[in-house]
């Protein structure tokens, strides 16, 4: 049986997006509640039954949030053009070596508005 499973976590952060054109409001510096989805997939083991402990996928999490929540994302290498769309790679960048069968990460920055990588 194939499955996946997401785990989320929520972070504070401010940014401003300096390839937008000035006089733009996403130009200048504002904050989000950025809500992150970790998506894993893959084949269910018979014996177990479970594809992936939550736990460890909230443990392969803790260091990004940390390192982003709270702070201004243009100050992180990395982030220095902090878009959804660069969030959701940076975060995937991550991840895949702690989390083997990430499937997915995605990047919601407000209540209708998301962005999804699947690392290609």
């Amino acid at each position: 049986m194939r499955v996946s499973l997401s785990k989320s976590f929520r972070f504070e952060a401010a940014h401003w997006l300096p390839t937008f054109p000035e006089g733009h409001k996403c130009r200048r510096l504002h904050g989000h509640s950025f809500h992150i989805h970790v998506i894993v997939e893959g084949e269910v083991p018979e014996e177990s039954g479970v594809l992936m402990d939550f736990g460890t996928i909230k443990a392969a999490i803790a260091p990004v949030e940390d390192a982003l929540d709270h702070r201004c994302l243009n100050d992180i290498e990395g982030l220095e053009n902090p878009t959804s769309e660069m969030l959701a790679k940076w975060i995937w960048d991550r991840l895949v070596g702690e989390l083997p069968l990430l499937h997915e990460i995605r990047v919601q920055e407000t209540c209708t508005s998301s962005c999804c990588y699947r690392g290609t």
